[in-house]
């Protein structure tokens, strides 16, 4: 079936407040209106929500972020929960990102709960799996990615509007990328693996971003694989020409 392709700019710790107004409105003006063909967001830092938000508005460009906390409120001093990104504007956020469970211990567990409230509470996710150059080498990649996308859909009843990123940890910010062949082998196992849960129809209708050092270089033919549905773009996603370059191939 036809799937609508997907693309979100993922700024991670990058601009501050005013240069985050700045590049949404620079990518505006190099998408134009050339993107209906598919779905585009970014997701700056969370001090940047609202008044990137209101740069895009118009544009018809969702707003994401790039976490949040499994509880509504509470005692977690520096968090935010997803009733709070909603009240900023987001209708997406990316959970699990490889980052996030590097440096910040994030398990399976605590990225299964943050999808399930995030889902509870009406936000969009981008859920994120993949491994890393030693598990890739030691041939346990099928292994790995199975184990994410099953431990951060545990207990959820369907995934709706739910998206899939796939970012082999090797490929990110290293320059390195998954040939499109690597990159098509892993997210047709995703599809079978979301098969396996909730059936062939929503496995079907299931985008499964790639998120590996895409560039304009290689996005066109990264998206033409036939379980490729966009990307979770970082470090090009700050450069307004090549982040729309990539749309474009996307669209």
């Amino acid at each position: 079936m036809k799937r609508r392709n997907i693309v979100a700019g993922n700024w991670k710790m990058n601009l501050t407040v005013a240069e985050s107004k700045e590049l949404a409105s620079a990518v505006l003006a190099e998408i134009g209106e050339g993107f209906s063909g598919c779905e585009v967001g970014v997701a700056p830092t969370f001090v940047a929500l609202s008044e990137t938000g209101k740069v895009i508005e118009s544009g018809s460009l969702f707003l994401a972020a790039q976490n949040c906390h499994f509880e509504n409120d509470g005692a977690y001093t520096g968090e935010i929960s997803a009733r709070m990104l909603l009240a900023a504007g987001c209708s997406y956020v990316i959970i699990g990102h490889s980052e996030r469970r590097q440096f910040f211990g994030e398990t399976d567990v605590i990225v299964n709960r943050k999808v399930r409230k995030a889902l509870q509470e009406g936000l969009n996710v981008i859920l994120c799996v993949g491994e890393t150059l030693e598990e890739r080498e030691g041939g346990i990649t099928g292994d790995v990615v199975t184990r994410q996308v099953k431990g951060g859909l545990d207990g959820i009843a369907g995934i709706g509007e739910l998206v899939i990123a796939y970012e082999p940890v090797w490929a990110i910010g290293t320059g390195k990328t998954a040939t499109s062949e690597q990159a098509q082998e892993v997210h047709a196992l995703i599809r079978r693996t979301v098969a396996e849960l909730y059936g062939t129809e929503a496995a079907d209708c299931l985008r499964i971003q790639y998120g590996g050092s895409v560039k304009p270089s290689n996005a066109a033919e990264l998206f033409a694989m036939p379980d490729i549905d966009g990307g979770l773009i970082g470090g090009a996603s700050l450069n307004a020409a090549d982040f729309a370059a990539i749309v474009r191939a996307a669209c």
